[in-house]
């Protein structure tokens, strides 16, 4: 059969459908913080009523069309923020910015078309196809999330803002089972008037929505105690823009800006000292150097049994002699009159096209470069374990990009079965400027915290800087927003017992998406046998 044009269908009603597709997935990515705008959530039951008005009958290119078109108005609002690391240097790469956001928007929106052909493909006639459409939709952001080494940001689930009541459910089930549970929950509603049982699935999704609150509400109420012999951290916020890192004539000023910040006096002398990911622009081996003038600063700056916690690319060689350059985070400590590198973690998943350059030959040919200027890029590390520190709870480090993947943490495991008592989170968010992509990647970071029940000291050159307790909340009065200048002091929050989700890991969302494909799909299956 063929599917255009439409039988019975005005050229204005298959436009207004479109209209409406995009409008759907604007909707959605409007209830993301930092916008919070969540009647938006209704959109993915818009979009489920018309793929199943437009995109029946067979007709899967209808159903790829309206998913896609959605997805695209979703993906170009969540990473509007993608072209502003072109502005950094403007006069050779912004010409690629719009061009960025659009081609990327429109790669990403392509699973949530397929996701649209195969809900149609096999969605059965009664209100339970509900559990099938979120099935398809997060099954397909899973694959997001992993193929080509994946790019999971904001995910369904993680609209509801980090820390509050829905958000504690990623304890259970992560950020991906949350995504099947709020996509069912807004599109139930949508069959409200499909008889008796659109009526039960109606109202079993509002009631979904009151657990999800309901659960978080008791969570949060129990809270655990802050510890008062937790360690006293400090979060450096240098604010230091990223463009000005290539210039040569400030770098002493930028070395500047971290060690008066860490040097600056408080009631309590930190035992952890946390600066950002790229903070001083130079490979860690020249400016950690015995002999350097950057060495001694950071020894003046650092008090005696202080921990320094940094992030900075550096250069090594690896298994047959080649050289390498790993984007690393250091741990260091002073002795007596030397700085030590007293554990390091090189990281694992590198942002294609920003750290290295997927299809290099290619790309050469039209004048596209990575990002990060360093050699070559960078080269992945092995994946990551909790670190330990001397004197200190064990870490598990994440560095910026990182911090998008449910599970990432879990994934590192335990280190001679001793947890990970919290996460140290650097980034350099200051590639996205002061615009909505650092609110939305602190709001996704934070999930990995409720997820591990662990807390989250976040540490950017520009903002958002954060202590995160183990529930996914900025503890109040400890963050640094865009733009500021100055320090974090507080102590550790104390972690939690493993979670369900840490100890199951995403079997809770496996066993979600395989009762929805049997259960909502055996009428449609049982009905087109012959």
């Amino acid at each position: 059969m063929s599917d255009a044009p439409f039988p019975g269908r005005s050229t204005a009603l298959l436009f207004g459908a479109r209209v409406l597709a995009l409008a759907a997935g604007l909707a959605a990515a409007l209830a993301h913080p930092p916008w919070g705008l969540l009647p938006g959530l209704l959109g993915y039951g818009v979009l489920f009523r018309l793929i199943d008005r437009l995109g029946r009958r067979g007709r899967w290119r209808s159903a790829f069309a309206l998913g896609w078109l959605a997805g695209f108005a979703y993906f170009a609002l969540s990473i509007a923020w993608l072209a502003q690391p072109f502005q950094v240097d403007a006069e050779a790469q912004g010409w690629m910015a719009p061009f960025a956001v659009i081609f990327m928007a429109a790669g990403l929106a392509l699973f949530w078309g397929a996701a649209g052909v195969v809900y149609r493909a096999v969605a059965g006639p009664g209100p339970g196809r509900v559990l099938l459409f979120a099935a398809a939709l997060v099954g397909f952001e899973w694959l997001r999330g992993h193929l080509f080494t994946g790019f999971p940001w904001d995910l369904p689930g993680e609209t509801w803002r980090a820390g509050s009541a829905p958000s504690q459910m990623a304890s259970v089930v992560g950020a991906y089972g949350l995504s099947w549970i709020t996509i069912v929950a807004v599109t139930g509603p949508f069959t409200l008037l499909e008889g008796r049982r659109g009526q039960i699935m109606g109202l079993a999704s509002v009631a979904t929505i009151a657990g999800l609150y309901a659960y978080g509400v008791v969570r949060l109420a129990h809270a655990a105690p802050a510890d008062p012999h937790a360690p006293w951290v400090r979060i450096v916020q240098a604010k230091v823009r990223q463009e000005n890192k290539y210039d040569a004539r400030i770098f002493d000023s930028i070395v500047t800006r971290y060690v008066t910040l860490t040097a600056r006096a408080a009631a309590r002398t930190p035992d952890i000292v946390i600066w950002p990911e790229g903070a001083i622009p130079a490979a860690l081996q020249e400016y950690l150097a015995p002999e350097a003038w950057t060495s001694e600063a950071i020894l003046d700056a650092l008090k005696p049994g202080q921990t320094l916690i940094l992030g900075g690319y550096r250069f090594a060689t690896d298994a047959q002699g080649a050289p390498v350059t790993y984007n690393s985070l250091a741990v260091i400590k002073a002795e007596g009159r030397r700085l030590k590198v007293t554990g390091l973690y090189d990281k694992f998943r590198l942002v294609p096209f920003g750290e290295f350059m997927p299809f290099d030959s290619v790309a050469s040919r039209w004048g596209i470069k990575q990002f990060v200027h360093v050699g070559d890029g960078f080269t992945p590390g092995p994946r990551p374990r909790p670190m330990r520190i001397a004197g200190l709870p064990s870490v598990q480090p994440l560095i910026c990009y990182e911090s998008l993947f449910p599970g990432f943490t879990r994934e590192g495991g335990d280190m001679n079965g001793v947890r990970a008592a919290w996460i140290a989170n650097i980034s350099n968010d200051a590639w996205f400027g002061l615009g909505a992509g650092p609110r939305q990647h602190l709001n996704i970071a934070s999930y990995r915290a409720i997820e591990e029940g662990l807390p989250m000291i976040r540490a950017t050159p520009t903002g958002i800087s954060a202590i995160v307790d183990a529930y996914g909340r900025v503890v109040p009065g400890r963050s640094l927003q865009l733009g500021a200048y100055g320090v974090i002091d507080g102590p550790l929050p104390p972690a939690l017992a493993p979670t369900l989700f840490n100890q199951l890991g995403e079997a809770p969302l496996a066993l979600m998406l395989i009762l929805s494909l049997t259960g909502a799909s055996a009428p449609g299956i049982l009905r087109r046998r012959p």
